[in-house]
């Protein structure tokens, strides 16, 4: 039985996770509203509110999956990438815990975390093709059973990250992913021609050009305030901008790689567009589509410990020098 940290940028969270990936418990403190206010997350604050958070979303952990300190296996945490001082938080917390308790410590890297939270509602035969979407990154991994192999990645803004770059634009509250879809959902995803970075050759995935195409759009109108239906049409069509490249280049990949199956995961991967289109791309080239429950989408420690769950069969463990890793 594992205790997993996750504290890589605004959510504090612990889950308690055992053999099968079965999670016994997965606590999350949001600082949404925190940041609100700001229109994105402020570092500084992120990591104080993990300080005050920490202790009791692990106690919480511990009480919902009804195990105590003693019943534990391991203790594993994100180290990175993320925020620096937000991942302190957790990985000395964690190195704390498990010196206290002399139990191994397990580093994950919070890719392999959005990548395993697969693994806690389906069983998937490898090779794969894995798209991972989130606030800080973006990416195509052909999966192995031996590990992954990166195929394309972010090359300046990931897709949330654009997202909330383009709802900080259009005055929607943070974060932008879910502020985005609402305000679009009755709009023309065709009203606006905004581009797509499509870089030929490559899976490499570029959102800073759809960016600066929807400030460059308002700025033409003059700084006017926008009706409700030119908000919608403005939020569908660079939403649709997002989902077509991103939907587009999973499915090339999977064909050029001969994958049957795409695994949709990471925070972007709840949103209902970027599904209905992967899903209707990947049926129509005969390849099937799987993403996890939207609780195992955003950052949660669930998935930190359904990877550490193979880390620990393989014993696969840190020492006390692990350090936090903002880019890894």
């Amino acid at each position: 039985m594992i205790l997993a940290i996750e504290s890589s940028c605004d959510e504090t969270a612990a889950a308690i996770v055992s053999d099968g990936y079965e999670v016994r418990s997965n606590i999350i403190a949001s600082q949404i509203p925190v940041h609100r206010v700001y229109g994105g997350v402020v570092p500084e604050l992120a990591s104080r509110h993990h300080l005050q958070a920490i202790v009791p979303v692990v106690a919480e952990a511990l009480e919902q999956a009804g195990v105590a300190f003693a019943d534990l296996d391991a203790v594993a945490v994100a180290y990175g990438p993320g925020l620096v001082g937000s991942l302190l938080v957790g990985v000395s917390y964690a190195k704390a815990l498990a010196l206290a308790l002399r139990l191994p410590l397990i580093a994950v890297h919070h890719w392999q975390g959005h990548l395993r939270a697969i693994a806690i509602e389906h069983q998937l035969a490898y090779p794969y093709l894995a798209l991972v979407v989130s606030g800080s990154h973006s990416g195509l991994l052909r999966v192995e059973e031996t590990g992954g192999q990166l195929l394309g990645c972010s090359r300046d803004d990931a897709a949330g990250e654009a997202f909330d770059k383009i709802a900080r634009a259009l005055d929607l509250p943070y974060p932008g992913g879910p502020e985005i879809e609402r305000a679009g959902k009755h709009g023309d995803p065709r009203a606006v021609a905004f581009p797509r970075s499509w870089l030929p050759g490559s899976d490499d995935f570029s959102f800073s050009g759809l960016k600066t195409a929807v400030l460059e759009h308002l700025r033409r109108r003059g700084g006017a305030e926008l009706k409700p239906q030119e908000l919608a049409d403005i939020a569908a069509s660079a939403e649709e901008a997002i989902c077509d490249v991103l939907s587009g280049k999973a499915v090339a990949a999977a064909q050029r790689e001969g994958l049957p199956m795409i695994a949709l995961v990471g925070g972007v991967a709840a949103n209902g567009r970027l599904r209905r289109l992967l899903r209707q791309r990947a049926k129509q080239a005969g390849i099937g589509v799987v993403w996890p429950a939207p609780v195992y989408c955003t950052d949660n420690a669930a998935m930190i410990g359904a990877a550490a769950l193979d880390q620990y069969t393989q014993g696969d463990f840190a020492d006390l020098y692990l350090n936090a890793e903002p880019r890894v």
